[in-house]
């Protein structure tokens, strides 16, 4: 039969060893938590670049988290010494087993030595284009412009092809359109010209260009481009392309669609010749 006379102050020194190790596991976080934002408003303050402030705040804190589960270790006297033999020992295997891991710190690392982009830009990596809203050691988050968040790990990150959107503070807009061939050329490109002259918001340092671009299946295509803010990107292809359309409107140059001629044959009557471009059914 247990007696429980002997057990409870055994009971009793490990409740309060595991009262004190749930009080250390809850400071620790809050603590943790704390010196990421000191250190990374410091760093920012000091004139450090804003990625590379928030990197060195997470460093922080899970520098901080791992002295917080030593001192646990230790609440229950294990010997933090001998435990570091063990994990030296285990190095090896953790290394092994975590490879992902290690390769997303190793990419996160490199992505802040080569800064392909930093936070606040908008960047398009593996089929996702949205504004980088924090680089950790094992992710990169992003936010998307309908305000989704994007977590991608650093390895996926660096190791695709990484297009940074607003890198550059001008960005060229692009607008085709595709006029009917009865239109001529000469006047085409007068109207075209003439339609975006009077856009706001153009780079003054960069001239705009009408372009003829192919000879399409259904009309001779064209494409407008001006420059623009980096920042005015959408507002300003919206602008242009109203303009483009209400200059061809005003001009009688027509933008057609594709259209296709069917020839049904009638039961009991010979077929009409086919001609090209037709499809007989």
């Amino acid at each position: 039969m247990i007696d429980l006379n002997a057990l409870m102050p055994l009971i009793a020194s490990y409740a309060a060893k595991v009262l004190g190790v749930l009080v250390l596991f809850f400071v620790s976080f809050r603590v943790a938590a704390w010196a990421r934002r000191v250190v990374t408003s410091k760093t920012e303050r000091a004139g450090v670049e804003s990625t590379l402030a928030q990197f060195f705040g997470a460093a922080t804190r899970w520098v901080v988290l791992l002295l917080s589960f030593v001192a646990i270790l230790g609440v229950f006297d294990v010997p933090v010494t001998s435990f570091a033999a063990v994990i030296g020992g285990a190095a090896l295997a953790i290394g092994l087993a975590f490879q992902g891991s290690l390769s997303n710190i190793a990419s996160g690392v490199m992505l802040l030595v080569f800064r392909p982009f930093k936070v606040g830009d908008v960047v398009s990596v593996g089929g996702i284009t949205a504004k980088v809203a924090e680089i950790e050691l094992f992710s990169t988050t992003m936010d998307t412009p309908d305000n989704r968040r994007m977590i991608l790990p650093n390895s996926s990150v660096f190791g695709s092809t990484i297009e940074n959107v607003t890198f550059h503070p001008v960005r060229r807009v692009d607008v085709s359109v595709g006029v009917e061939y009865s239109a001529a050329i000469d006047r085409t490109r007068e109207v075209l010209e003439q339609s975006i002259v009077d856009v706001p918001g153009q780079d003054d340092e960069r001239e705009s260009q009408i372009l003829l671009v192919d000879l399409g299946d259904s009309s001779v295509n064209w494409q407008v481009r001006v420059w623009a803010p980096t920042d005015d990107y959408f507002a300003m292809k919206e602008t242009v392309t109203r303009a483009v359309k209400l200059a061809l409107d005003e001009a009688g140059i027509g933008i057609p669609f594709p259209q296709m001629d069917v020839h049904l044959d009638t039961v009991g009557q010979p077929a009409a010749p086919a001609t090209d471009g037709d499809a007989k059914w």
